[in-house]
């Protein structure tokens, strides 16, 4: 027969333990409960910061002018020029380079607007940029140095406009949705010749018997800067072609300066007058040279004004 008190306390003694382990347990309940409820897991929400709103991107625009063009208008529809972007650094202007700029030679159309061949937009809406602008577009692999050549031939009105080069920078412009306004100018030189009826000559005789005039003596290449705009004159004597429109003879002529030569030639009645001059010519100007005929005596005389007035009188005599 069991021992009743060691029985009865050995019960005791389970029920105790078995009571401390269920007290233990919920003791763990509660504190993780309270634990879990510090962390958020209650009914409040958490906070989150609002994210900042991404800036829009500006769509650039441009609108190209012209000083004076070569056909004395503006531009035409279905003219195109290239585009140059690049983007300050701070305070201080970024360098035109062949590529890698915010915009390489981006192709422009005009059709009484300016539609680029793709969008391009500001880099953000704080940094300036320098916009660099030439006419007609093409294929440009050095900037620095940039190959161009007027014609020969300049005798139709097509040729003529195709010797016509065109550039122009607006800097430090800051970003906004208007247009950027560029102002292109003439890189080479126009050249007037007038041929005027002197003593023994009506107008419509000396027309009728005019047979020729060409320049002589003169560069026909160009290695053209893109970032300053400065052209070199390159290759040898060329003779150029004017084309005829109305009663003068028009020819683009590369800047440079000319050493004495038989710089115009005309040739009236299968003989040649020959004007011997030094010159120099000047980016975006414009020359005349108004040559009067005497049939009495076969003389020439000779007088130059410039576009833009130099002060200096250019009159010579051609033999």
């Amino acid at each position: 027969m069991l021992n009743c008190p060691v029985f009865l306390y050995r019960k005791n003694e389970i029920i105790f333990k078995i009571t401390v382990m269920k007290v233990v347990f919920w003791l763990h309940i509660l504190v993780f409960l309270s634990l879990y409820g510090c962390s958020g897991g209650g009914s409040e929400k958490e906070v989150i910061p609002p994210m900042e709103p991404e800036t829009p991107k500006v769509r650039i625009a441009l609108n190209c002018g012209i000083a004076s063009r070569a056909t004395e208008t503006n531009f035409e529809s279905g003219d195109k020029v290239g585009l140059f972007v690049v983007n300050y650094n701070g305070s201080s202007a970024g360098t035109l380079q062949n590529t890698g700029n915010h915009a390489d030679n981006v192709k422009f159309t005009y059709s009484s607007a300016w539609t680029p061949e793709r969008d391009i937009y500001w880099k953000d809406g704080t940094t300036k940029a320098d916009f660099y602008c030439y006419y007609p577009y093409a294929t440009v692999t050095d900037v620095t140095a940039y190959k161009f050549s007027v014609a020969e031939d300049q005798s139709t009105e097509t040729s003529y406009k195709a010797s016509d080069f065109l550039w122009g920078k607006t800097g430090a412009v800051s970003p906004s949705s208007n247009a950027v306004d560029i102002t292109l100018k003439h890189v080479c030189s126009c050249m007037q010749i007038k041929v005027a009826a002197g003593k023994g000559y009506t107008q419509e005789e000396l027309n009728g018997v005019i047979e020729s005039v060409t320049v002589h003596g003169v560069c026909a290449g160009a290695s053209i800067n893109l970032a300053t705009g400065t052209v070199t004159a390159e290759g040898g004597e060329k003779v150029i072609i004017p084309w005829k429109s109305g009663e003068c003879y028009k020819a683009l002529i590369v800047p440079q300066s000319v050493e004495e030569v038989g710089l115009i030639v005309i040739l009236i009645n299968k003989k040649e007058y020959t004007l011997r001059k030094a010159f120099t010519f000047e980016a975006n100007k414009r020359y005349t040279f108004t040559v009067t005929v005497d049939k009495t005596n076969n003389g020439i005389n000779v007088g130059i004004g410039s576009w833009e007035e130099d002060g200096v009188d250019h009159g010579g005599v051609a033999e």
